[in-house]
Formats: C-alpha cells, structure tokens, sequence
C-alpha cells in the first residue's frame, strides 16, 4: 500500500470497526458512572485508545517475527474476552441488584478495572497485525495512530451517551451496564468461535 487517500480512508474505516467494542464499553461505564468528570473520561478514553494503538503494532510485530507462536495464541482471544467483560458486567449487575439508593455515592471505575476492559475490547485487534503485514514499519505506526484517535474520539462520544442516560436511569443504568459488558464479551467470543 502507498501513502496515499485510500490508506487514510482504510485506516480510519479500520479504526471505526475496532472501536466499536470500546465504543460500547465506554456507554456502558458512562451509565455506570454519570457524575463522572472530564479528566477520568479523558483517561478512560486514552487507556482505550492506547490499548487499540498497541495491539495491531503487537501483531504486526508478531507476524514479522514470531508468527507461528501468535497463531496458536490467536485461538484464546475470544475466550480470553468473553471472560473478562463477562466478569466486569457481572460485578456490575450485582452491584446494579444490590438493593443500594440511587442516592448513594457510586465508586468511580478503578485503574484494575479500566485496565482489564482496555485489554478485552483490544485483544482482536492484535490480528489487525495480520491485515496490515504488508505495511512497512511507519505505515503500520501511522495506521495505529489514526486507529488510537479513532478511537479516542469514539470512547469519548460513548462516555458522553452513557453519561447522558445514566443520570436518568440511576440503578438500571448500571444493571443495563452490567449485561453490554457481558453481551459484549459474547458478541466477541461468537465472532472469533465462528
């Protein structure tokens, strides 16, 4: 591929689909969290973003050097994800059904956390690395930074959307949370199964 409009287009048009689970994700900790301030939707949308620059230059990485060891590992990501973000969306359900006031203070979306939906809404894109091999090394670094801004911006319209509702919804935001995160994690592990 040269440099040229249609890598922009390509990149962009890649960036938009593989945002689309940290999309979600960043909906859902907005329901869960509507109080939530610039700077932590800031974080929230640059840990996603770095997670999603990562993981396509670790699998272009791979595939100019370790290729057959990330074949065998590419097997486990759907499960990998399922189990991940059903664990979050189900502590949020609990949480959701715990009986606790709408009232009551909601504790923010801690670094532990933040960091294990970062890994399972990135994870399939470590195959991008495969989609993008033909790319030298600074076209595959500029294809990963337009993914990271895509993105960012996109988590941040998520956050903003699940903001927007979860101050309206109170409890049942949370609880609706809780079940996006798992369906999410389903939706990965069926596409990747099959």
């Amino acid at each position: 591929m040269e440099w040229n409009i249609l890598f922009l287009v390509n990149s962009i048009l890649l960036g938009i689909g593989l945002a689309m689970d940290a999309f979600s994700v960043s909906m859902a900790n907005g329901l869960h969290d509507p109080k939530i301030k610039k700077r932590n939707m800031i974080l929230i949308a640059g840990v996603f973003a770095g997670f999603q620059f990562a993981m396509p230059m670790i699998g272009w990485i791979c595939v100019h050097t370790i290729v057959q060891y990330f074949q065998a590992f590419e097997k486990g990501i759907p499960w990998i994800a399922l189990i991940l973000l059903s664990y979050i969306g189900g502590s949020m359900l609990m949480e959701g059904t715990g009986g606790k006031n709408a009232e009551e203070e909601k504790p923010g979306l801690s670094i532990g956390a933040l960091l294990v939906q970062g890994v399972a809404t990135s994870i399939d894109a470590l195959s991008v690395g495969f989609t993008i091999a033909g790319y030298g090394f600074l076209m595959a670094l500029a294809a990963c930074v337009i993914i990271a801004a895509v993105t960012f911006f996109l988590c941040i319209a998520g956050l903003l959307i699940g903001k927007k509702f979860g101050t309206k919804l109170s409890n049942q935001a949370q609880i609706f949370g809780g079940v996006l995160l798992i369906a999410i994690g389903i939706e990965i592990f069926i596409k990747g199964i099959f």
